[in-house]
């Protein structure tokens, strides 16, 4: 019963670090389309977002899944940790690689933002640039549209 435990719980883990490459895919594809602010594909950009997402709700499923059994085998295991010694090394070494996996996609989120903030700011920009543009235009249209109405200013009136 306890070893089915532990290889539902190494499997959970092995699951885990495919759903975290995964995630690791979906960063560089973010990372590629914020690399150049001047060409951003928003509609990319929303669909790696998306995907993240997913992809998140489904590595929390995992956890709450492995923490739930994990509670289950915790007493069974502790108390006969040289019976179980092999699985508890595998899921010890599945471990450390998705905490090395966790600090890589921490890292490339934060590379991210990043990209993003200067993509919004860049974009902000020119959108306060096109208004004042339009602004400038505008005053100059309604200048020029009252000059239409005055009549000339220095006509000689004299017979």
């Amino acid at each position: 019963m306890v070893s089915t435990c532990l290889d539902m719980l190494e499997d959970s883990l092995v699951k885990k670090i495919e759903v975290m490459k995964k995630i690791v895919e979906e960063n560089e594809k973010q990372k590629e389309i914020l690399n150049d602010p001047e060409e951003v594909n928003l509609n990319a950009f929303d669909k790696t977002l998306d995907e993240k997402g997913v992809l998140v709700d489904e590595l929390l499923k995992l956890d709450d899944g492995f923490q739930s059994l994990f509670d289950r085998v915790k007493a069974e295991v502790g108390q006969n940790k040289e019976n179980y010694k092999d699985q508890i090394g595998r899921m010890q070494e599945l471990i450390k690689e998705i905490s090395g996996m966790s600090a890589s996609i921490e890292a490339a989120e934060y590379r991210n933002k990043k990209l993003a903030e200067n993509y919004f700011s860049a974009e902000r920009k020119r959108m306060n640039q096109s208004k004042q543009v339009s602004a400038a235009a505008f005053n100059y249209y309604k200048t020029m549209s009252n000059f239409q109405n005055i009549p000339p200013q220095f006509l000689d009136n004299k017979n």
